[in-house]
C-alpha cells in the first residue's frame, strides 16, 4: 500500500498532466537559490532565527500564515522536547526529533516562518483499508519524499500531533501558532458508494462518496482523531469535511450525466459530509470550527468538474451557513497558464451572489505555492525563470494582503514532493528555494509590525 505522501502526489501529478489550471507559479531551479539566500547545492546554509515574536509585539495586518507538511520529523520543534511529551502512553510514538543534521536545519527553517496554522491531511483510505479495524493513526511512515532521502520514519498521525505539540509548548501558548486544521480525503473501498453518474474511465472507490455505513465510519474517524489529539495534548479546532469536492479526483461523480449542463451532484454529496462532520463535532463538545469549501480553483465547468460559482450556487443553504470561513486552493501560475481572474475574487463573487450569511464569509487560501509556470510540472532551469516565479508569488501574496476578506494563506508544502514540486525546500533537504525567502520576509514583517514586503525586495536578482 502506498504511503499517504506517495498517494496524494500521484493524484496531483495526474491532475497537473490533464492541464488543470489552478493558481500562479514559482519556477525554482537549484542554481537560483544561491542568489536568493546563499544556499546553493553543496554549500552549507544558515537557518534563520526561530525565536518567536515577543508577546504584544506589533503584527502587520493581513492574512495569517499556514503550512502543509506531513513529515513529523520536520514538524518537531528544533529545540527538542520542551518538557515531558504529552500522551504517548507506553512510548508507542517515536517521541522525539529525528533524522540528523539536514532534518534539524529544515526544522529550524520551518519554525522560523512562525505558522499560525498547520494543515493536517488525513488520507482515510490509507488509514483504514479494511472494515472492522480502527484507523491506524500510529502506523509507521518511512519519512522519505517518495523514494528520495533523507528519510526519518515516524508513527503516522500520532507522531505528527506529538511534533505539533512540541511546537506549541515551545511557542507562546497553543494559540500563538501551529493550530491544527484537519482536512479529510480518500474513501476506503469498503466504505464507498457504487459507481454512478458521469465518472472517468479510471475512477476508483477512493473518490466516491461514502455509503451509509461509510458515513458512520467517517464519524468514527473524526472521534478517533479528536481522542488522539486529547492524548497528545493538541486541540483539533479546525475541520474541513472533504478535500476539493468540486474535483472528480477527490469526489466522484461530479454530475449525473456527462454534459456541462447536467445537474452537479458534488454539492449534495459534500453537504452530507459537512452535516455529518458538524453533528459529530457537536457531539464531541467543545468549540471547534468548520472550514467550508476546500475548492479547486476551477473557473469553468466541464462534464466531470464543477466550477467555483456552480458549486457555491448549488450548495444547500444550511451547509452554506455552517461556517463563516470558506477555503480554496490557488497556486501561483504564469502565462500561458494564469487564470483570467483571481480565484479568490471568483469565490467572493459566488458567495456574494448567494447573499445572506455567505456575504460575511472570509476566505482562506489553504493551498498556495509555486513551482513551474504550470504548478505541479517540472521546475524549469535557470535563474531568470526562478525570479519570475518568485515575483509572481510575491505579487499574489500582496494582492491577498490588500483584500480584507482573506484571513489566511497556506503554503503547500514545506518539503518538495517530486510528483508535485511546489515546496519550499528540495526533496533532499539540501537547499531552500526562493519561495522560502518570500514567506520568511512576510514572517519578519508580521513580527515587526512593518509593511508587507515588496516582491522585488523578497526576490533579489
Amino acid at each position: 500500500m502506498l504511503e499517504r505522501r506517495q498517494r496524494r502526489p500521484m493524484i496531483r501529478a495526474a491532475r497537473a498532466a490533464r492541464g488543470v489550471r489552478i493558481g500562479t507559479a514559482l519556477a525554482l531551479a537549484a542554481s537560483a537559490l544561491a542568489a536568493v539566500c546563499g544556499c546553493g547545492a553543496g554549500r552549507a546554509r544558515l537557518a534563520p532565527s526561530t525565536r518567536a515574536p515577543a508577546p504584544g509585539a506589533g503584527v502587520s495586518a493581513g492574512p495569517a500564515f499556514g503550512i502543509t507538511e506531513d513529515n513529523a520529523a520536520l514538524l518537531w520543534s528544533p529545540r527538542g522536547l520542551s518538557g515531558e511529551r504529552a500522551g504517548a502512553a507506553g512510548g508507542a510514538s517515536l517521541g522525539a526529533p529525528r533524522g540528523g543534521e539536514r532534518f534539524q536545519l529544515a526544522r529550524e527553517e520551518l519554525t522560523a516562518l512562525h505558522p499560525r496554522y498547520v494543515r493536517l491531511l488525513i488520507d482515510w483510505a490509507a488509514l483504514q483499508p479494511a472494515p472492522g479495524h480502527p484507523p491506524a493513526l500510529g502506523a509507521r511512515v518511512s519519512g522519505c519524499a517518495r523514494a528520495i532521502g533523507p528519510c526519518a520514519a515516524y508513527a503516522g498521525v500520532r507522531d505528527q500531533l506529538a511534533a505539533i505539540a512540541s511546537q506549541q509548548r515551545a511557542g507562546v501558548g497553543a494559540r500563538a501558532g501551529f493550530q491544527v486544521v484537519v482536512d479529510i480525503f480518500g474513501t476506503p473501498a469498503w466504505a464507498a458508494q457504487p459507481p454512478s453518474g458521469c465518472e472517468r474511465s479510471h475512477a476508483g472507490t477512493l473518490s466516491r462518496a461514502p455509503s451509509a455505513a461509510g458515513l458512520a465510519a467517517y464519524r468514527a474517524l473524526i472521534h478517533a482523531l479528536i481522542a488522539l489529539g486529547t492524548r497528545e495534548g493538541v486541540a483539533l479546532d479546525w475541520w474541513a469535511p472533504w478535500n476539493e469536492p468540486n474535483d472528480p479526483t477527490f469526489l466522484s461523480p461530479q454530475r449525473s450525466a456527462c454534459a456541462p449542463s447536467a445537474a452537479s451532484l458534488s454539492p449534495s454529496s459534500y453537504a452530507t459530509l459537512a452535516r455529518a462532520l458538524a453533528e459529530q463535532l457537536h457531539a464531541e463538545g467543545g468549540a471547534r470550527h468548520l472550514l467550508v469549501g476546500e475548492l479547486n480553483a476551477y473557473e469553468t465547468a466541464s462534464p466531470r468538474r464543477t466550477s467555483i460559482a456552480q458549486f457555491v450556487a448549488a450548495l444547500p443553504a444550511d451547509v452554506l451557513c455552517l461556517s463563516d470561513v470558506w477555503s480554496l486552493h490557488a497556486y501561483a501560475s504564469r502565462a500561458p497558464f494564469a487564470p483570467a481572474r483571481d480565484p479568490v475574487r471568483e469565490l467572493e463573487a459566488a458567495l456574494d451572489a448567494r447573499g445572506g450569511c455567505a456575504r460575511a464569509a472570509s476566505i482562506w487560501v489553504t493551498e498556495a505555492g509555486a513551482g513551474a509556470p504550470h504548478p505541479g510540472g517540472p521546475r524549469p532551469p535557470g535563474t531568470a525563470d526562478a525570479r519570475a516565479g518568485c515575483l509572481a508569488l510575491g505579487a499574489q501574496l500582496l494582492g491577498w494582503y490588500r483584500d480584507p476578506r482573506v484571513g489566511a494563506v497556506f503554503q503547500y508544502t514545506f518539503r518538495d514532493d517530486p510528483a508535485f514540486p511546489v515546496g519550499l525546500i528540495d526533496a533532499r533537504l539540501s537547499r531552500a528555494y526562493p519561495a522560502y525567502q518570500v514567506w520568511l520576509s512576510w514572517a519578519r514583517a508580521r513580527a515587526s509590525g512593518g509593511p508587507p514586503p515588496a516582491p522585488a525586495s523578497a526576490c533579489p536578482a
